[in-house]
C-alpha cells in the first residue's frame, strides 16, 4: 500500500511576509474604531458646514477635508490610547476579547506609541489648517475621555453622563474649524450629540450587561435599580431629542417640511426606546441601537439639507 504524504504544516515563520504585514496594519486599523470615527466625521462636517454656510465665511472644500482629516487623527488616537488603557479589562469581554491590544496581536508600547502620535499630530494639524479654538476643543474632548470617564466606568454608573460631555465635541469643533467662534446653533448640535449618547450607550449597555459586569464595569447599577435606570437614560433624552431636533431646525429657518420629517425622526427614536423600557430585551435594546445609528446621521442630514 501506498503511504499518503504527511499533511503540510506551516510554522509562524511559513506565513508569507505579505501576510503578516497586511494582519498587523488590519490590528493597527482596527485600534483606531473607524465604526466610531464614521459617526464623528458625519456630526464635524454638520457643525463645519452650519458654520460657515453664509457669504460671511464661505464653504470650503479644502478648509472642511483639513477640518475632517485632524479631527480624525485625535478621535483615532483618542481610540487607540482608550484601548491601551483598558486591554486588561477588554480581555475579559467577550465583545472586545478579540481587539488588537486586548489580545495582545500589538505590543502595549507600539499601542501607546501609535496613539500618542496620531492625537498630536492632529492636533497640531488642526491648529495649523483650521483654528486653535477647534485644536483645544479636540484635545479637550481626549484629555476628559480618557482621563475622567475612562477611570470613572469602573467606578459609578454616572460615568455616561460624565462620558456625554466629551462625546459631544466633534460638532463644536467643526464650528469652531469653519468660524473660530461658537453661537446658540453649534450649541445646540452639541445638545442633540450629547442627548443621543445616552439611548445609544444604554442599548450597548444593556445588551452587553454581563459582560461589562464580569469585567468590573458600572456603567448600569447592580441589583434590581439596573433596569430602571435603563429605561430613565433611554427615555427621557429621547424624549428630550423632540424638541431639540425642531429648535436647531428653527434657528436654521428651516422650511415646514423638515419640521415635520425631524419631528417624525425623533418620535420614531423615541418609541424605540419606549420598547426597550417597557420589554427589556436584547432585541429590543439591539432595535434601539439600530435606530440610534439611523436617527444620528439623517437629523444632521435634514439640518444640512434643510439650511437656508
Amino acid at each position: 500500500m501506498a503511504t499518503q504524504p504527511a499533511p503540510l504544516t506551516l510554522k509562524a515563520g511559513d506565513v508569507p511576509p505579505f501576510r503578516l504585514g497586511a494582519a498587523r496594519l488590519a490590528d493597527f486599523w482596527a485600534l483606531t474604531k473607524p465604526e466610531v470615527n464614521l459617526l464623528i466625521l458625519i456630526t464635524t462636517f454638520a457643525g463645519f458646514y452650519l458654520g460657515c454656510s453664509n457669504e460671511a465665511r464661505p464653504f470650503s472644500f479644502l478648509a472642511s477635508f483639513n477640518t475632517l482629516f485632524g479631527t480624525l487623527l485625535v478621535a483615532s488616537g483618542t481610540g487607540t490610547l482608550n484601548q491601551y488603557i483598558e486591554r486588561k479589562f477588554d480581555a475579559q469581554m467577550r465583545r472586545t476579547a478579540r481587539r488588537p491590544a486586548a489580545a495582545g496581536r500589538l505590543k502595549p508600547r507600539s499601542v501607546l506609541a501609535f496613539g500618542i502620535a496620531l492625537a498630536a499630530i492632529g492636533s497640531i494639524y488642526l491648529a495649523i489648517t483650521a483654528s486653535v479654538l477647534a485644536s483645544l476643543l479636540a484635545l479637550l474632548t481626549l484629555l476628559s475621555y480618557l482621563f475622567i470617564y475612562t477611570p470613572l466606568k469602573r467606578r459609578t454608573p454616572l460615568c455616561v453622563l460624565v462620558g456625554a460631555f466629551p462625546g459631544a465635541m466633534p460638532p463644536l469643533i467643526g464650528w469652531a474649524a469653519a468660524s473660530a467662534q461658537l453661537n446658540i446653533e453649534a450649541w445646540m448640535l452639541y445638545a442633540i450629540v450629547f442627548l443621543w449618547q445616552f439611548p445609544h450607550f444604554m442599548a450597548i449597555a444593556w445588551m452587553y450587561r454581563e459582560d461589562y459586569s464580569r469585567a468590573g464595569y458600572l456603567v448600569l447599577p447592580p441589583g434590581k435599580l439596573r433596569a430602571n435606570f435603563m429605561a430613565v437614560q433611554s427615555v427621557l433624552p429621547c424624549l428630550l431629542l423632540v424638541p431639540a431636533g425642531l429648535i436647531l431646525m428653527l434657528l436654521g429657518h428651516i422650511r415646514f417640511a423638515y419640521l415635520f420629517f425631524t419631528l417624525l425622526l425623533s418620535s420614531a427614536f423615541l418609541v424605540c426606546a419606549l420598547r426597550l423600557a417597557a420589554d427589556r430585551s436584547n432585541i429590543a435594546a439591539r432595535r434601539l441601537l439600530s435606530g440610534s445609528i439611523i436617527y444620528l446621521p439623517l437629523i444632521f442630514f435634514l439640518a444640512l439639507l434643510g439650511k437656508s
